[in-house]
């Protein structure tokens, strides 16, 4: 059976279910099927993320290009675009179902500034304003670092990313991998019910002998 975090197979109409979620405090009917991550519910790490951001992490960038790396069904492209209708939001996915869905789920809801594509459709030169992520972390530790090492390359000075892993899926490690990279700090900033926010900035962003604080917040059961 594939991944999710493989091509798969295009879109069916029969196959599309609907659910009812909150996205940027606002109600949202959105579609989805088989195939892609977390189906069926707002994935609980993702749901986090978006939580904390909602409380804690800031507004994101009015303008720029702001990325949701592994959109699945599209719950941070379509957070972001509601939260920044004047940027431009990259939904970014190799499982064409997912870009599918992210699309559908866009048109329906009304947002124009989505564009769900995969990664060799980004422009080689976009610098990124901003990322948020729940990252494939089951697709094995190198493939992991590669992907991030990608990414988070593409930050502009002063931007930063945001990312959230499951503690017994690795995240204390993966945080301890960040933080030794040279060109990039990270720290945690929340823990909730078995996940962390995960920080990354460009290391020329802080302050020089500077690292970022640990702000772990309380906003539910860790």
């Amino acid at each position: 059976m594939p991944h999710y975090f493989e091509p798969g197979d295009p879109i069916s109409p029969d196959g599309l279910e609907e659910f009812d979620v909150s996205l940027a405090g606002q109600p949202a009917r959105v579609a989805s099927a088989p195939g892609v991550f977390s189906a069926r519910r707002l994935d609980p790490g993702t749901a986090v993320l978006l939580r904390f951001e909602a409380r804690d992490g800031g507004a994101p960038p009015g303008r720029g290009d702001l990325v949701d790396l592994g959109c699945g069904w599209g719950p941070i492209a379509l957070t972001l675009a509601r939260l920044a209708p004047e940027a431009r939001v990259w939904a970014v996915d190799v499982n064409r179902r997912a870009l599918a869905l992210t699309a559908l789920n866009a048109e329906r809801l009304g947002l124009g500034n989505v564009s769900a594509v995969s990664p060799d459709a980004i422009p080689p030169d976009l610098e990124v304003d901003l990322l948020w992520s729940n990252p494939p972390i089951r697709v094995g530790k190198q493939a992991l670092r590669q992907l991030l090492r990608h990414w988070l390359g593409r930050l502009r000075p002063g931007a930063h990313a945001d990312l959230v892993a499951q503690k017994h899926l690795g995240a204390d490690s993966l945080i301890g991998w960040l933080s030794a990279q040279p060109d990039w700090s990270a720290a945690k900033q929340a823990s909730a019910k078995g996940y962390r926010v995960i920080r990354v900035a460009r290391a020329e962003a802080a302050a020089p002998g500077q690292a970022p604080q640990d702000e772990a917040s309380r906003f539910g059961p860790k």
